[in-house]
């Protein structure tokens, strides 16, 4: 046997010494075994490695890598494809095969670690801990280039065990000793608290303490390790008391303490307010208070016991039988509000009857009256109303356009009066520059206007017969918005507050702490009554003034006809001085001062008398009469707002013409007016400019032939002048006398003219002198004026004979 080993050891030596005839490149050895790949000699998979020299079977690389893993406990794919020299691709192929055949072994972030490494990781931290206490995971994660969770799974199967003694909570480790010394603080602290806590706040205090005790190394204990404990020592009972929402802590203490206020107040008062409750650190009242006190009842504010209810029906019943009213905040403790009341009265039995029986009322959430008494200030309040309506003064419960009305009324009464005393001192005791024109107009104005009324008369009734329609629609749609005006005046709440306070001084007498709030809540319940009322009242005033408001119509009618005829008639003589601006505009300013301002203070008084009538408003009937109405410029500013709507936008626009410079304008806003209140304005044609230039003409004449007043003589020869030159009627102030003269000087003869201009010059000297006159004794001017008056009066023939001997011939 021995013999042939050795022959066959010789034999191999020979065949390794031998040199080979035939020698392969690794070309050729690649392709022979791709050849025998193909030909399935070799039918197992193989693996180049990156050197591409050498070739290895997956067998082969799972088992250098399970070596290396046992070898190391931890390794990386990256490093195995470095000792392997296969691709890392291969690599980590194989790795997943290893891993899943074995359990002990896990592939964790490109690595492969075995469950030995990890023991002997624990048994380093383990040691690591009882040095310190405590210890991070994330610290032990950094170290270990894991995270935190990976180092957590690994820990706890292992914790408790002889490998880890400690305890993990919140990502930190502690040992058993940490841990009952921290649970002794929790204990010592929770067990010293009695009122409801946060535990969020003690568990910041015992970080702050901890950190302080252990200084800068320290590591910071998590809130919800205090917690965990926390939890254990309710569950063991350790600390007794309730936890809401994981939190709120409240000691049992607190809780008897608690309840034992709530039910001494309570029994001591008969109610309790939620307030109360909160401040005892009840968020839930009703649900805390319902099932200790099912007998009581909640209310908005508070919980009563059924003994207040009793007490305030006794005091409701004693109010509605005296005809009384009742304040139930009065009766019920200072804590509760109107809405507590209002609930509280409804459970009243007595309210409850009363209401029924319509015996009583609630106003506002705590006010109880009885209908006796509603009833009796509400016909005391009715019979108020009726006097103010029977006096005329109804405006006092009207909006503030009708107070202003009320006032220009009352001054249109003192400048009546006093122009009138001004107008008879003023006649007796100086005779300016103007006393002539003002002579001539206001006397020739009132005399010509009744001229005119009877001598067109049948004009006047033409005129109407054509208008007769658009009249009597303008009139139907006044009493259609008359109505719809009546709305608008009713009583204002201020007004009755006032009344109640005068009628009812118990509501300031009993000591209410706000009278307005009651007399504002029974105000709002009258007020609707007192309206319709008024409305009903306002129609039936308004059918008996619809005859009244026909009647002043048509007398309106018949007054504006003939001023504004006679304003036509006197706009036609301004033609004659367009050519001069400044004596234009003299003339302009006279005419609207005069007799536009005449026709407007006579049209705004009758259509306020009409508004008044067409609103419900009884009107004496001596304030319907405006023969001599006279109002100032704030006056008829006032009357103009108080018109409705669009007949108070063109009554201004009227005012503001009288203040203008052009009668044009005022003639277009009086026409608009006049429109807008269903009135008519006659047109003047040539007839009855012929009629009325005649009647003027003849009036003028009379006037002349009975003057004995030089100074008032020459202003009427003047317009007599200018009526039989021009055929026109002119109205010239004082200061526009000379210019009128001045434009007769082509139309009379020398002689004529002359006798017109000395008469005019000697005039003009005699006002001078009566003005500067001092009415000193010594003071000679009385004798100058006295033999400049008996020139005058020697020069009136002469004058008087320029328009007489024509006129009469």
């Amino acid at each position: 046997m021995d013999d042939e080993l050795l022959e066959l050891q010789r034999q191999f030596e020979f065949a390794q010494q031998a040199k080979s005839s035939i020698r392969l490149s690794e070309r050729n050895v690649v392709e022979l075994v791709q050849k025998l790949h193909e030909l399935r000699i070799i039918d197992f998979e193989l693996l180049y490695t990156v050197s591409g020299k050498e070739y290895i079977t997956p067998e082969q690389l799972r088992n250098e890598i399970a070596g290396e893993v046992k070898k190391l406990g931890r390794v990386s794919l990256i490093d195995l494809a470095d000792t392997t020299g296969v691709d890392l691709y291969h690599v980590e192929k194989q790795a997943q095969h290893v891993v899943s055949e074995d359990l002990g072994l896990m592939l964790i972030q490109g690595e492969i670690i075995s469950q030995s490494y990890w023991d002997s990781v624990a048994e380093e931290i383990n040691e690591r801990l009882q040095e310190c206490s405590q210890i991070a995971l994330a610290e032990l994660a950094a170290q270990l280039h894991v995270g935190s969770e990976l180092v957590a799974s690994v820990l706890e199967p292992r914790l408790g065990t002889m490998v880890v003694k400690g305890r993990l909570e919140g990502g930190q480790l502690y040992t058993p000793a940490y841990v009952a010394r921290v649970s002794t603080m929790v204990r010592g602290a929770s067990r010293g608290i009695t009122v409801p806590t946060n535990l969020s706040v003690l568990w910041s205090t015992l970080q702050q303490l901890l950190q302080e005790m252990e200084g800068a190394t320290g590591v910071a204990v998590e809130g919800s390790f205090f917690q965990s404990l926390f939890n254990g020592l309710v569950k063991e009972g350790e600390v007794l008391g309730t936890l809401r929402a994981g939190v709120h802590w409240t000691p049992t203490v607190f809780a008897m303490a608690q309840k034992e206020c709530v039910d001494s107040f309570f029994s001591q008062n008969s109610f309790i307010s939620y307030d109360a409750l909160q401040k005892l650190g009840i968020s839930q009242p009703i649900q805390f208070l319902q099932p200790r006190y099912p007998q009581g009842i909640p209310l908005v504010t508070a919980f009563v016991h059924p003994s207040m209810i009793e007490m305030l029906d006794a005091a409701i019943e004693v109010a509605i039988e005296c005809g009384s009213w009742l304040d139930s905040l009065s009766v019920l403790p200072t804590s509760f509000g109107a809405k507590d009341a209002s609930k509280i009265l409804s459970l009243c039995p007595s309210v409850q009857s009363a209401l029924k029986a319509n015996k009583a009322l609630i106003l506002g959430d705590s006010y109880l009256f009885s209908s006796s008494f509603v009833k009796d200030v509400y016909d005391r309040i009715e019979k108020e109303m009726e006097t103010f309506s029977h006096s005329g003064s109804s405006t006092i419960m009207l909006s503030d356009d009708s107070y202003l009305v009320k006032e220009a009324k009352a001054g249109q009464d003192l400048s009546k009066s006093s122009e009138l005393r001004g107008t008879e001192k003023g006649s007796k005791k100086k005779k300016g520059k103007s006393s002539g024109t003002k002579t001539m107009s206001a006397e020739g104005d009132s005399e010509n206007e009744d001229y005119i009324y009877t001598k067109s008369k049948k004009n006047q009734k033409k005129g109407k017969d054509m208008s007769s329609s658009q009249v009597a629609d303008s009139r139907k749609g006044a009493k259609k918005d008359s109505f719809k005006t009546q709305e608008e005046i009713v009583p204002s709440e201020e007004w009755l507050m006032q009344k109640l306070v005068i009628l009812v001084p118990d509501f300031e007498e009993q000591g209410t702490d706000d009278p307005r709030t009651i007399l504002r809540h029974l105000a709002d319940y009258l007020r609707p009554m007192l309206v319709n009322y008024w409305k009903e009242r306002g129609k039936a005033l308004f059918t008996e003034n619809v005859e009244k408001m026909k009647r002043l119509l048509d007398n309106l009618q018949s007054k504006l006809d003939k001023s504004f005829l006679n304003m036509q008639l006197y706009e036609k003589a301004l033609d004659l001085f367009e050519d001069d601006q400044t004596t234009t505009v003299t003339l302009h300013r006279h005419l609207l001062r005069t007799v536009a301002t005449s026709i407007a203070d006579m049209l705004f008084h009758n259509l306020d008398v009409h508004n008044k009538l067409k609103n419900g408003t009884q009107v004496e009937e001596d304030s319907q009469n405006s023969e001599s109405i006279s109002l100032s410029p704030g006056e008829r500013t006032a009357i103009a707002k108080s018109f409705p709507g669009s007949q108070s936008k063109r009554a201004l626009a009227v005012v503001e013409a009288l203040e203008g410079k052009r009668v044009e304008t005022f003639m277009t806003a009086l026409r608009d007016l006049a429109e807008d209140s269903g009135l008519l304005l006659k047109k003047l044609d040539k007839k009855l400019e012929r009629t009325l230039l005649h009647s003027y003409r003849k009036d003028l004449t009379s006037q002349v032939s009975a003057e004995t007043d030089p100074v008032s003589l020459l202003p009427k020869v003047v317009s007599l002048l200018y009526i039989q030159v021009h055929n026109r009627a002119l109205q010239a102030p004082g200061r526009a006398i000379s210019i009128a003269v001045t434009r007769l000087k082509d139309k009379l003869d020398d002689s004529a003219y002359k006798v017109l201009t000395d008469f005019q010059t000697a005039t003009v000297t005699l006002l001078a002198l009566m003005s500067a006159a001092t009415g000193d004794e010594q003071d000679c001017s009385s004798d100058r004026i006295l033999s400049k008056k008996e020139l005058l009066e020697s020069q009136m023939p002469a004058l008087k004979a320029l328009v007489l001997g024509s006129s009469l011939a």
